[in-house]
């Protein structure tokens, strides 16, 4: 049965790995983990981003400011022209780049009006003609443009898009490249938007501004940095202005190795600067922060000269719009609303500092192998552990996974997958819970009935979880053994009718033996008002000795309990004597044939019970003997005594145990002081120092009975001394 589990529980496992290597290798999708990815990208992106301004590169705005100014978008020709003018002859920055796309004519002039009289009724006019010639270079505002952009380092913008030409008679910019002889993988597009050809012919460089990469969540994480269309190649806006810049011209295409004649792009190098790309020469978007990256100037500011000249001097600058109603808006890892134009910025900036994350064709065999290695872990190596061993491989591979994909992202500037194995690792390990869950439940159906009759179903629990076999077979091991008895129980039933005392017995056993199964012992047996408990069997228990001692310690507060509820009721006050025992003792079913049960025998056990009884004699509720003590170093004890207790002959010293040394007081912790050196003084037969000593410490602890007997021990000793071999030990005479 065990085996016919294991393997349907493998063969989901590899049924669902597989579902999921298929999902990595884009031969299905799984929608809910390119969502969790793009969190996570999104998660690590913002927390990593420098969040500072970059000095380099500047926007100009056409922001609500320079509307009110100036008057609607778009402008006139001739006001552009102005600005061109101002921000190279004045200004005097590096580059500008136009976020904006000049698709139709310039009719704000009146300069088309005038030429339509002239063809109309006037163009035999030569006086007419004359004042036509003589206005036009002031009213041809797109020639205007045109000339200021002319010999300067002027790229324009434009757009593809899927389907056919916006404005067919306008033109694209030159090509970087030929398509015959680069990547056969780049994206293709069917058709464009461009500016007038007057202008882009004036201008010394154009880019596209168009993503058509964007996620399924709508968000700019990547860009595509070159396109075709008719075999040709284009760059886009960021790209073009990057090369003016820093002078590119050329651009060269790095393959990956092995791919050299699939044409498999891994990187553009442009001069020193490498961009990591993947086949569609698609590269992952630096953004620095949040909007504000960079700095905006408004465009009226610019107009009116008022900008400071070293604000501008020497600038990369983007003209965009932040205006409402022409804002270009987008969804960013950064920001869910973004202005289109520093997405731009954000990509310059990156260009400039070299500052790329990748995703190298290397790392799909590399996550390939993380989900094969996560998914063998599971198969064959969880079934062989515990819960606890199970959680806790899976919280270090947790651990792993995430510092070592922060490494790749932080170090080493790698962008690897995350959530797609934490999430195969999360539903592996659901699958090892279902099915060794119902292994568990026949493991603990099978142990409920052998051992069900005999300890309690919270020791069954958890022995169902141990990969230990138990049975009822005698053995012998070291153990903890607890014997609790109600003092003068006798006097108090001889008054109680037989209900009462049964319902008292009742309300006392049951706190106690909740007591013990919260320390995890079990129970042995009730022996009227005594409760016999031991620790170490059938689950083996390596703390068994400080589980019992601390138990013992928690009967205070509920005895305390016990007394208040009695008080209600009229009965009487009770008080409980303790006594615990560590050594070596017989475990195993045991009794005759009419009657079994799981106990525990020997020397070890008779002593416990033993020093139950002696608990009256020092006034103590609890005492425990030397190898318990030895046992539980992090408690705190009083020794009380070496004595000889009937039936055996070797002497024991027994102790009170105080609490977790811990949580002792400072007065607890010099009562155990003083209380070793009496005892010191009384070993060596020092009597009235330690006479003195045990009556300093009986009025510091006038309610102390222990420290009276010593008292009066000594007194008699003092009357009779013992005999020359005296080994300090007592011996008790009863039980």
């Amino acid at each position: 049965m065990f085996k016919s589990t294991y393997f349907n529980r493998s063969l989901v496992c590899l049924i669902v790995t597989a579902l999921f290597l298929l999902h990595l290798a884009g031969r299905i999708d799984i929608p809910l983990l390119n969502k969790v990815e793009n969190i996570v990208y999104d998660i690590r992106l913002s927390n990593t981003t420098p969040d500072t301004v970059d000095p380099r590169i500047v926007i100009v705005d056409l922001d609500e400011k320079s509307l009110a100014q100036e008057g609607r978008w778009p402008w006139s020709r001739d006001k552009l022209s102005f600005l061109v003018d101002i921000l190279f002859d004045y200004y005097q920055i590096h580059v500008l780049g136009f976020d904006v796309v000049f698709a139709e004519p310039d009719t704000t002039s009146g300069l088309q009006l005038l030429e339509t009289l002239q063809q109309l009724t006037l163009a035999d006019n030569p006086q007419f003609n004359k004042v036509v010639e003589q206005l036009r270079p002031q009213l041809a505002f797109d020639e205007m443009f045109a000339n200021s952009l002319k010999d300067r380092n002027v790229v324009l913008s434009y757009y593809f898009n899927p389907n056919t030409n916006i404005n067919p008679d306008s033109s694209l910019p030159k090509p970087v490249a030929s398509k015959q002889a680069t990547p056969t993988s780049l994206l293709q597009a069917k058709g464009y938007g461009s500016n007038l050809n007057i202008l882009q012919d004036a201008a010394i460089a154009g880019g596209y501004f168009n993503n058509d990469t964007v996620d399924s969540d709508g968000s700019y994480r990547r860009l595509p940095m070159l396109m075709t269309y008719n075999d040709e190649i284009y760059e886009t806006l960021a790209l073009a202005m990057y090369r003016k810049a820093m002078k590119v011209t050329d651009i060269q295409f790095d393959y990956g190795d092995g791919y050299a004649d699939q044409a498999h792009i891994e990187s553009l190098t442009l001069n020193s600067l490498s961009i990591p790309v993947d086949n569609r020469a698609v590269a992952l978007v630096p953004y620095r922060g949040k909007q504000g990256s960079f700095r905006y100037i408004s465009a009226t500011d610019v107009l009116s000269g008022t900008v400071p000249i070293e604000a501008l001097a020497d600038k990369i600058v983007l003209f965009g719009a932040t205006a409402a109603g022409i804002l270009d808006l987008r969804t960013t890892p950064v920001q869910n609303v973004f202005p289109g134009v520093e997405v731009h910025a954000n990509i310059l900036s990156g260009m400039l500092d070299s500052n790329f994350k990748s995703k190298p064709d290397y790392m799909l065999g590399a996550e390939f192998l993380e989900l094969l290695i996560l998914a063998v872990l599971v198969i064959f190596l969880y079934p062989k552990l515990s819960s606890i061993q199970s959680i806790g491989i899976f919280g270090v591979l947790i651990v792993v996974m995430f510092s070592l994909n922060i490494y790749l992202w932080q170090t080493l500037n790698i962008d690897s997958i995350l959530a797609t194995p934490i999430i195969l690792l999360f539903i592996l390990f659901l699958i090892q819970i279902y099915f060794g869950y119902f292994l568990e439940s026949k493991k603990k159906n099978k142990l409920g009935k052998i051992f069900g009759q005999y300890i309690p179903k919270e020791l069954v629990s958890e022995m169902s979880q141990s990969e230990h076999d138990f049975t009822l077979k005698g053995e012998s091991k070291e153990m903890t053994v607890l014997f609790s008895d109600v003092r003068g129980f006798t006097s108090i039933s001889e008054n109680m009718s037989p209900e009462d005392l049964c319902e008292l017995i009742n309300e006392i056993l049951t706190p106690v033996t909740q007591t013990i199964h919260q320390h995890q012992g079990t129970i042995d047996k009730y022996i009227g008002d005594a409760v016999m408990a031991f620790w170490g069997a059938p689950l083996d228990n390596e703390n068994h000795a400080h589980h019992a001692v601390t138990a013992a310690l928690a009967f205070t507060p509920v005895i305390k309990q016990i007394n208040n509820s009695f008080k209600e009721k009229g009965w009487p006050k009770i008080e409980m004597g303790i006594g615990l025992n560590t050594g070596t003792m017989n475990v195993g079913n045991m009794g005759s044939e009419f009657r079994m049960a799981y106990t525990i025998m020997g020397d070890a056990v008779n002593l416990g019970s033993r020093l139950e009884g002696l608990t009256k004699q020092y006034g103590v509720q609890i005492i425990v003997s030397e190898t318990t003590k030895y046992a539980t170093p992090d408690i705190g004890y009083l020794e009380l005594d070496r004595v000889r207790v009937k039936g055996k002959n070797e002497p024991v010293s027994i102790y009170e145990p105080l609490g977790l040394i811990s949580a002792l007081t400072s007065e607890e912790l010099s009562l155990i002081e003083q209380l070793d050196i009496a005892l010191s003084d009384y070993h060596q037969q020092n009597w009235q120092q330690a006479k003195s000593a045990f009556i300093a410490l009986a009025e510091l602890q006038p309610e102390k009975q222990l420290f009276k007997l010593y008292i009066t021990r000594i007194d008699e000793y003092l009357l009779k001394p013992p005999e020359a071999d005296w080994d300090g030990v007592f011996t008790h005479k009863s039980k």
